[in-house]
């Protein structure tokens, strides 16, 4: 697979700004290294098994089964009035969150539900075929997150190399850090679109716009860079970009 050297540029950037609308440069299948090293891969289209798993849990997402967080506001274009069905899901674990009165880790209340079953059920597939998916395209960066992880007991444990997942229907964001995350890990983040164009992960200090399409893969260390996504612009009635994302919380390490 082909190999892109990441290299770093000049940017004013800061934390919180709204992502603007820039168009993708990066756009074929590869592998990113800084100073040689891998630290994450792209694939334009899943493979083919994994393909169905993610289709199915897109499908239950949308669906009412699956208990969601919703919101409504613009699409995030400054010249965009349109108003636009926003919600997110998250599932796995859910750390202590003493603002909301919960000084105490655990795991998210979508389990509770029967009707989300079958979307946890392919979530956790999806989850796993990322894993293996890892394994075989970058080893290292696989022993990289096996290493990491070794301190959080399995029950905290989202497959087996991350905690959580989180779920997002045309949610745009703000540049930010996950500075939430395991050190030294990656997050998954798959694309399921129809109609819609936008929503693609802009990070400012490669001056790298990552095309997320449709059935598209993304591997990347959240922890490392700023990064933002850009505005989501549904093009029917029926138009949305929904990400469905893996990810590790040091909040679950055992000290």
């Amino acid at each position: 697979m082909k190999r892109v050297e990441l290299q770093e540029a000049q940017h004013g950037v800061k934390v919180g700004q709204v992502c603007p609308d820039i168009e993708p440069n990066v756009t074929e299948d590869c592998i990113f290294t800084h100073e040689g090293k891998p630290i994450g891969f792209y694939l334009r289209q899943l493979p083919d098994k994994m393909s169905k798993v993610a289709d199915l849990a897109d499908h239950e997402l949308r669906s009412k089964r699956v208990p969601k967080s919703e919101m409504r506001r613009s699409s995030g274009l400054l010249d965009d009035s349109l108003e636009v069905r926003q919600y997110s899901t998250i599932i796995g674990s859910v750390p202590p969150k003493p603002h909301m009165r919960r000084a105490y880790m655990t795991r998210s209340s979508v389990h509770l539900h029967d009707s989300a079953k079958t979307f946890i059920k392919a979530m956790n597939m999806l989850c796993k075929m990322s894993e293996s998916l890892m394994k075989d395209i970058a080893p290292t960066l696989h022993s990289s997150q096996v290493e990491a992880m070794k301190d959080v007991p399995d029950k905290w444990r989202f497959g087996d190399l991350f905690t959580s997942s989180i779920s997002n229907y045309n949610i745009p964001a703000n540049y930010h850090r996950d500075t939430g995350n395991v050190k030294n890990t990656c997050n998954v983040i798959i694309t399921k679109r129809r109609n819609s164009k936008g929503g693609n992960l802009h990070i400012p200090d490669y001056n790298a716009v990552v095309d997320q399409c449709d059935n598209s893969i993304l591997v990347y260390p959240a922890w490392r860079n700023v990064h933002g996504v850009t505005p989501i612009r549904p093009l029917h009635d029926d138009g949305y970009r929904n990400s469905l994302v893996f990810y590790p919380l040091k909040a679950f390490v055992e000290k």
